[in-house]
């Protein structure tokens, strides 16, 4: 209560008598009572009509004018003025009452009580009002915490449930009775996979064991029951989905049981594992032609060895036995069955991705009229080529030879495929690969050749089989099963791949990928002199090698090129001779061998001679793939003519000369005789 007075006696019976209704607050003067009114609420206030300087009236005025305070209940104090006149001015100024001086305490009292009592009133409705209004905010928020809960749930299940339907995986509850297979739920994902719906299993319960691929049948099945002594299953097997083809799955499952152990259902998956398996088997079936790749290089090798020392023998035998017709005829037929099998280690070498490719850019319209006279004795009358090639001069970059020979083949597979006679078609396109594709071809363009015939086709349990070598289904005698996977090795060797299959049981598809380039576009590798240098001068070599046959053919050669030869069985003797002798003007040393390499044998030989010439011999790398090796030093590939001898030597002797010019240094003197 605010009591409003300029006279202390009035303030101090006044509290007396109201000192138990409520809280007093005092103010001497209208100024004083507003700025009480500035700093709390009351429930009413007792002012006085007359004080000096701002009396009652403009007191209440003001109190009236504001907002926060013309509400508070005013009762007038006065002792004098009476009339009614005084009386409606103060009702007007916002008077509720009038208490006249001296006041009788009980109707001050009373009168006063009745505000206290409306005030306190009305502060616990606002009190209730603002716990109802904070209840009714909580409860709302709780609602919207909960809504937002439940909509994050239901965000979070779909996320799921699109996870496991995009998943190759469909997860099951099957009974513990279940005769066969009867699952009570699928996830959503199981028509995609499998291609029925969920409802169509359920109306034919057999489906399942009808669908099993033949040869798993009896295996899974023999699984299942055991599944019901076992509490679990693990099985992976084909089934053939609504399209006809074969998934592979693996379907695993637990028993699920109560708080007391007892056995409720079973739980599993079943996953697709379909894109797993033909990953893996083409991992195995790229390993298993690794290996048999590095088998047949080592096996080329060896041949080469062989080859070298036949074919350099019957070389020296033309020049020099001076035969007659007949005996220079057999040494013919002799020397054409070597190249032969020179050629036949070329063709290994393709497969195991060693041989030494030579390639340029290809015009695919001229494969037309080399590859026709290469096959015009050969295909018969019954079959006939069909050659749907472009106008617009596509370019493949590889080895000319080795890719007519690879059409070569192909073109008489699908002769021998056909016969009965038919038409052989081959098709020629660009092809764009984008990055990560199934082909395992770097992302660009290619030159795609297709070789198609109307034979029997290829039957699906060999299908994996056809690329492998030595693998053939002709007779004895009639194929070496080393085509396909020569054109198989010549393709990835050339940055390509090559693929053939069956659609259907009729005709078989031999698809070739090239790179594609222009015409203009330069070949990559650098080609040995092939031309006998003239006034070769009578050089000092150092030759070495293991293997004997070769070696004396070897040195043979060059003494019929007029050179003085110190031969060596190994790097190790042939460091002991370089240590007794300085007159050596160029090492000539086979590249595999053992204990010390050519390159090795090298290193250490131009320790003794800084600038010592060298050429290395080989019978199967690529000479990209030989060690590190000087720049001035050349490669010269197994078997050797006696030309290709010469220009070699030649080279290697100007090669080092020029490498010694450009470093400031001198080699040692040629002796020349």
């Amino acid at each position: 209560m605010l009591v409003v007075d300029d006279d202390e006696r009035n303030l101090l019976a006044i509290e007396t008598v109201l000192e138990d209704v409520g809280e007093i607050v005092v103010a001497r003067s209208g100024e004083e009572a507003l700025r009480h009114l500035l700093k709390g609420d009351f429930a009413v206030i007792l002012l006085d009509v007359y004080m000096p300087g701002m009396d009652g009236y403009e007191t209440a005025q003001i109190i009236r004018s504001r907002d926060q305070t013309k509400r508070i209940p005013i009762v007038f104090l006065s002792a004098v003025n009476k009339e009614t006149e005084h009386l409606i001015r103060g009702y007007s100024m916002g008077a509720v009452d009038y208490v006249f001086k001296p006041v009788d305490p009980i109707v001050l009292r009373s009168k006063v009580a009745v505000f206290v009592d409306l005030f306190a009133k009305t502060r616990e409705i606002e009190r209730k009002a603002q716990q109802e209004q904070e209840l009714l905010d909580a409860n709302l928020r709780a609602n919207a915490e909960l809504l937002r809960a439940e909509q994050d749930l239901r965000r979070a299940e779909q996320r799921q449930a699109a996870i496991i339907e995009s998943l190759p995986i469909v997860l099951y509850l099957e009974p513990l009775d279940c005769e066969i297979r009867c699952p009570t739920f699928v996830s959503g994902s199981f028509e995609a996979i499998t291609g029925y719906p969920f409802a169509e299993v359920l109306q034919k319960p057999s489906m399942w064991a009808e669908r099993l691929h033949e040869d798993d049948r009896d295996r899974v099945l023999r699984a299942v029951e055991e599944r019901g002594r076992t509490g679990k299953l693990s099985v992976e097997y084909r089934w053939r989905c609504a399209d006809g083809s074969y998934k592979h799955f693996h379907d695993q499952a637990v028993l699920l049981t109560d708080a007391k152990g007892a056995p409720l259902e079973f739980a599993g998956t079943l996953t697709d594992v379909t894109e797993r398996r033909a990953l893996e088997s083409q991992l195995v079936h790229a390993q298993k032609m690794d290996a048999i790749g590095k088998l047949t290089g080592g096996i080329a090798h060896d041949f080469n060895n062989l080859l070298a020392a036949v074919l350099g023998g019957i070389g020296l035998i033309e020049r020099r036995a001076g035969l007659g017709e007949e005996h220079l005829k057999i040494l013919s037929m002799t020397k054409r069955a070597a190249d032969q099998g020179s050629e036949l280690v070329r063709r290994l070498l393709a497969f195991a991705r060693q041989q030494q490719l030579q390639p340029t850019p290809v015009d695919i319209l001229s494969l037309h009229k080399g590859v026709n006279d290469l096959l015009s004795h050969t295909l018969g009358g019954l079959v006939e080529l069909d050659w749907r090639l472009p106008q617009d001069g596509w370019c493949a970059f590889a080895d000319r030879s080795q890719l007519e020979l690879a059409l070569m083949n192909l073109v008489i597979n699908a002769r021998d495929a056909m016969p009965d006679g038919g038409t052989i078609t081959i098709s020629a396109d660009t092809q764009e690969i984008a990055p990560g594709n199934k082909l395992n071809l770097e992302a660009g363009t290619y030159v795609k050749l297709e070789v198609v015939d109307q034979g029997s086709g290829i039957p699906a349990e060999i299908a994996d089989k056809v690329l492998e070598p030595f693998f053939t289904t002709k007779p004895v005698g009639k194929g070496t099963g080393l085509g396909l996977s020569m054109v198989y090795g010549f393709a990835r060797q050339s940055g390509g791949t090559f693929a053939i299959g069956s659609e259907g049981k009729t005709g078989t598809t031999a698809t070739l990928w090239l790179p594609q380039t222009s015409i203009d576009d330069k070949p990559s590798t650098a080609s040995m002199p092939m031309r006998l240098a003239e006034d070769q001068p009578s050089l000092s070599v150092l030759l070495v090698d293991d293997h004997p046959e070769v070696r004396e053919t070897t040195a043979a050669l060059l003494r019929e090129l007029g050179h003085d030869i110190i031969e060596a069985s190994s790097g190790a003797e042939a460091l002991t001779i370089l240590e007794g002798r300085r007159d050596i003007d160029i090492l000539l040393s086979d590249y595999a061998m053992p204990q010390l390499s050519g390159t090795d044998l090298l290193a250490k030989a131009r320790q003794v001679l800084p600038n010592l010439p060298a050429l290395l011999i080989t019978g199967y790398a690529d000479p990209e793939e030989i060690g590190e090796r000087p720049t001035d030093v050349a490669i010269l590939s197994k078997p050797f003519e006696l030309e290709v001898l010469a220009a070699a030597l030649t080279s290697a002797v100007r090669r080092s000369e020029r490498h010694q010019q450009q470093d400031g240094t001198s080699g040692p003197s040629a002796n020349h005789h």
